[in-house]
């Protein structure tokens, strides 16, 4: 892969170039399949929303680094939540983890016996573990938007009139967006403060509310948040967040 920069400051992992764009289309798609079982996989194991992000970035941060036709992404998702859990101190048991995916994959079905199969997994799943991290350089703990979106929101809270906090979701709609977020790259391409004011902006936007005095004041209330924050970095956050809901919608 070839290193880029990215427009929040971060770094990308591929330069676009026109005959690059339908292979990274395609891995796409297979990224936001898998994203959204470990999200789903992460629930069901109950983990936190935390650990959850983590696993999700430790998968991006692999396949970053790595071309997706080599490893199967099933077993780097599984490994990646087994990694996330010790990294963010919720220990998972590998053969929870096992059993939630096979029935994941498999409904209603049975949890599996502890025979061959289950071994030989329970063993891919350790390998593919430490493999990452030897991938990875041991760099997987990362700073999440999640804490910089509740102070935003607490201080937003403030500033609105109480009807209009009360009558719209902006909250719930905002950590929505931020958990969806995590099914492409924006965690890696943008800093965490970027994205937690991008979300609160989106939300903000989507049911028309306003920040009160937005007009008179010396900067827009944005950048009260986030000093190196710039409308260009909002846009492209935002539209990286639409085109992963595009996908939602093509996806079966």
């Amino acid at each position: 892969t070839e290193a880029g920069q990215g427009i929040g400051g971060g770094d990308f992992c591929i330069i676009t170039r026109p005959s690059h764009l339908g292979r990274l289309a395609t891995d796409a798609r297979v990224h936001f399949r898998v994203t959204r079982f470990i999200m789903e996989a992460g629930v069901k194991l109950g983990m936190r929303s935390i650990p959850i992000a983590t696993a999700c970035t430790i998968y991006h941060k692999f396949f970053c680094e790595t071309n997706l036709d080599a490893y199967d992404p099933y077993l780097v998702a599984m490994s990646s939540i087994y990694l996330a859990g010790k990294v963010e101190e919720q220990h998972l048991r590998t053969r929870d983890i096992i059993n939630v995916s096979n029935r994941y994959f498999n409904p209603g079905s049975e949890p599996l016996e502890l025979d061959a199969r289950f071994w030989e997994l329970r063993d891919s799943i350790v390998q593919c573990e430490l493999l990452m991290l030897r991938v990875l350089r041991f760099q997987v703990s990362f700073q999440h938007p999640h804490k910089y979106l509740l102070h935003y929101l607490l201080s937003l809270k403030n500033w609105l009139n109480r009807y209009s906090w009360q009558r719209t979701p902006i909250a719930v709609t905002a950590w929505a967006l931020l958990r969806d977020s995590y099914h492409g790259g924006l965690c890696l391409h943008f800093r965490a403060q970027h994205i937690a004011v991008a979300v609160l902006f989106l939300a903000l936007q989507v049911y028309g509310v306003e920040v009160p005095a937005e007009a008179e004041a010396e900067k827009p209330w944005w950048q009260v948040f986030s000093d190196d924050l710039t409308k260009p970095i909002i846009d492209n956050i935002v539209s990286d967040l639409i085109q992963i809901y595009t996908m939602d919608t093509e996806l079966p």
